[in-house]
């Protein structure tokens, strides 16, 4: 078979499009590149909306931990401590066995066990959680001149949030920030490895790694290929923050602006 052959067969091979059946002998590297690559939609699909939601509840979060009302400030307190204190992989797993336990009584829950939903309303809240911490501890470094000087100049209210808060708070932010949407996305690794099952072998790029590592017996080809991966989409995030970065710090000196460094990080 034809390597050509091979990416029409299995380019949408996680999705349930293409050959039913995965490769039984051979293994080539073109079968892996391909395989591998398929199931890295599922980990784009996983960070991008996790990403896009976890960034509002993110900053609904910060306030309402900056909020004096206590009724406001405690269950954001909570909610962060609670989606920071535990692993990921174990709320993948209690979360799995909660939407199960919940099918039993609606049929409406169905859809909650998939991987598709399930598992995005996991990375979402944990998300939402890590960045909301980041979010407050922007909104606790604001210059108080400059909400001195939107109080002068007669911002109130959601005005005032608008146009000099949240547009600092977030310039402040962005650098972890970043780094917050790089591990997200590594972190989509863990689905299928922490009770959402891969339906029909539906899964992601660690998931046909792990496949041809046990087929082959040698782990030092699809590791390193889904390492790749992972880099070049660690380096699209890096590009795409880094403009949004750019644009957010605009109105400053060339000197004073706050650009992104790639910082190599042991531990989140």
């Amino acid at each position: 078979m034809s390597c050509w052959q091979t990416v029409q067969d299995y380019a949408f091979r996680s999705l349930g499009y293409g050959e039913r059946l995965l490769p039984r002998e051979g293994y080539t590297l073109c079968e892996h590149f391909t395989l591998i690559g398929s199931g890295m939609i599922w980990n784009v699909y996983f960070g991008v909306l996790a990403l896009l939601a976890g960034f509002f509840l993110a900053t609904l979060v910060a306030l309402g931990k900056g909020a004096h009302n206590p009724l406001l400030r405690k269950p954001s307190e909570w909610f962060i401590f609670v989606f920071r204190g535990s692993p990921l992989f174990i709320q993948f797993f209690f979360a799995y066995f909660l939407f199960l336990s919940l099918k039993s009584v609606s049929p409406v829950f169905d859809a909650f066990t998939s991987a598709w939903l399930g598992a995005l309303i996991v990375l979402f809240l944990n998300t939402a959680a890590y960045s909301g911490e980041i979010f407050y501890g922007a909104l606790r470094s604001i210059p108080k001149g400059d909400v001195e000087a939107a109080d002068a100049y007669g911002f109130t209210g959601m005005a005032r949030f608008r146009r000099i808060i949240w547009p600092t708070m977030l310039r402040l932010a962005w650098p972890a920030y970043t780094n917050e949407a790089i591990f997200l996305f590594h972190a989509t690794t863990l689905v299928f490895f922490s009770g959402f099952p891969a339906w029909q072998q539906r899964g992601d790029a660690l998931y046909y790694a792990n496949y041809f590592a046990d087929k082959t017996f040698n782990p030092f080809v699809p590791y390193p290929i889904l390492a790749g991966y992972f880099i070049l989409l660690t380096l699209v995030i890096i590009g795409i923050f880094g403009l949004i970065n750019r644009h957010l710090n605009r109105h400053l000196p060339q000197e004073a602006r706050r650009g992104l460094k790639l910082r190599m990080n042991v531990i989140r």
